[in-house]
């Protein structure tokens, strides 16, 4: 019998006993005078464990059957399920395997399995959050994230992620690499589905901002003082698009897509995992047609304000032209120009007035095709064939000479065989000749 049990006694022994009336008995215990008048029966009948509801100490007929945690626990310990945690478990069990079960019931079965681990609640630091943006489209949060989303069972992949700020509303695609001509296809994909947001918030990598280049002995020079930086492709991509670009300053300061890359990177490693993705094909199958899907329906917020601050792209924007390399060319005096270590001739007939000796656009575009275009107009181009380059002759190298004696002849190998096996007198045979004699030959 709890506390609480037996003050309900008290109360009801003083309504038994005509100490008080039933009517405030009933007001006492905060029920109605049907209750206390049951109550007061049952008491007279059973005694004081009248007050001590039915159904305590008995088993209830909401809980997980035995042969169902078996089931919810042999499914769990497959390879595939490795790592989740109650929430993700339990809406895999739900799609993929038709086992309903509740999410702090799953946690328990999970904790007794030794398959989740409880974790302590700590107080973090309070942090003030930045309000988000009023109305969807006024600020978009772009960032790649780096991270092993196959788990080894593939190549290594790079996602991009474009977040609306006031929405949370999520658009992301994986690539082979995180380089220009990847983020501009991605960038091609949002203003293709969405229009132009007023702004877009980055980091300050060198995709987006030209490093300032000075020597080490160089002073730091002032910010206000400092000659502006040439922009990135991307840069100037933003700025004929009309798009203002917004630099964070550090990564706290674009937590949203921060911590949109922490979700993906626990609940998308593991979706992927489970698909069975080991391509970038299947990887962007995956992520197009479940994790997108799932994310901007129960992850994305109302705005503050209902309108939309995307703009339309107009016939003055061209996606073809401000989404590619460009760089800046002189015409030679025989129309033609140099690019990528190969020249290219101008074919218009006729030419425009100031195209020799003046500046031309290249654009070096997604597709693989180049354009080029003079003020307002684009030119037409051929390949020119490469120049042969005159070979000079070959010199051979003179002979030195080498201080090495030649080895001896064959015949001068037989006069020296010969020289030394002719028989000789022993020195103390020669010592006693007679020098006065001078005959023919020796005896």
């Amino acid at each position: 019998m709890t506390q609480r049990d037996r003050d309900r006694l008290v109360v009801l022994k003083k309504a038994l006993k005509k100490l008080i009336k039933q009517s405030q008995a009933a007001q006492e215990l905060g029920i109605s005078a049907r209750q206390v008048k049951r109550l007061l029966r049952a008491i007279r009948e059973k005694g004081d464990k009248a007050v001590i509801h039915g159904l305590r100490g008995r088993p209830s007929q909401r809980k997980t059957t035995q042969a169902k945690r078996e089931q919810i626990v042999r499914i769990l310990t497959q390879e595939v399920y490795r790592g989740f945690g109650p929430t993700l478990a339990s809406e895999y069990l739900r799609s993929k395997h038709q086992v309903r079960v509740g999410r702090e019931t799953l946690r328990k079965t999970m904790i007794e399995a030794g398959l989740w681990r409880a974790r302590k609640q700590t107080v973090e630091t309070v942090h003030q959050w930045r309000a988000r943006r009023s109305c969807r489209g006024e600020l978009v949060q772009w960032d790649t994230s780096e991270h092993d989303w196959l788990e080894d069972r593939g190549e290594k992949l790079y996602l991009i992620h474009m977040i609306d700020d006031a929405t949370s509303e999520l658009l992301a695609r994986f690539v082979r690499h995180d380089s220009t001509e990847q983020n501009m296809r991605v960038l091609w994909r949002y203003l293709e589905h969405q229009g132009r947001p007023v702004a877009f918030y980055t980091d300050k990598a060198s995709l987006f901002r030209t490093a300032p280049k000075m020597a080490r002995d160089e002073k730091l020079v002032p910010r206000d003082e400092r000659q502006p930086l040439p922009l990135t492709q991307i840069g100037r991509a933003l700025r004929e698009l009309g798009i203002v670009w917004i630099p964070a300053h550090s990564p706290q300061a674009k937590g949203r897509v921060e911590r949109s890359f922490g979700t993906a990177q626990d609940r998308l490693v593991k979706g992927l995992r489970v698909a069975g993705a080991r391509t970038l094909d299947q990887a962007n199958q995956y992520l197009e047609e479940e994790f997108l899907p799932w994310w901007n329906q129960h992850l994305v917020m109302a705005p503050a304000t209902a309108a939309d601050a995307h703009r339309p792209l107009g016939p003055e924007h061209d996606l073809a032209a401000s989404l590619s390399r460009v760089e800046s060319r002189q015409v030679d005096n025989d129309y033609t120009f140099a690019l990528d270590g190969q020249r290219y001739r101008i074919m218009n007939a006729p030419m425009p007035a100031g195209l020799r000796g003046g500046i031309v656009r290249v654009e070096s575009r997604l597709d693989g095709t180049l354009a080029a275009r003079f003020r307002e107009r684009y030119l037409k181009l051929e390949e020119c064939a490469p120049s042969r380059k005159l070979v000079p002759p070959v010199v051979k190298p003179k002979a030195i000479r080498s201080h090495k004696p030649p080895p001896p002849s064959d015949a001068l190998r037989a006069s020296m065989k010969g020289l030394l096996q002719k028989p000789s007198l022993p020195i103390w045979m020669a010592a006693k000749i007679n020098r006065t004699r001078t005959p023919d030959r020796l005896d």
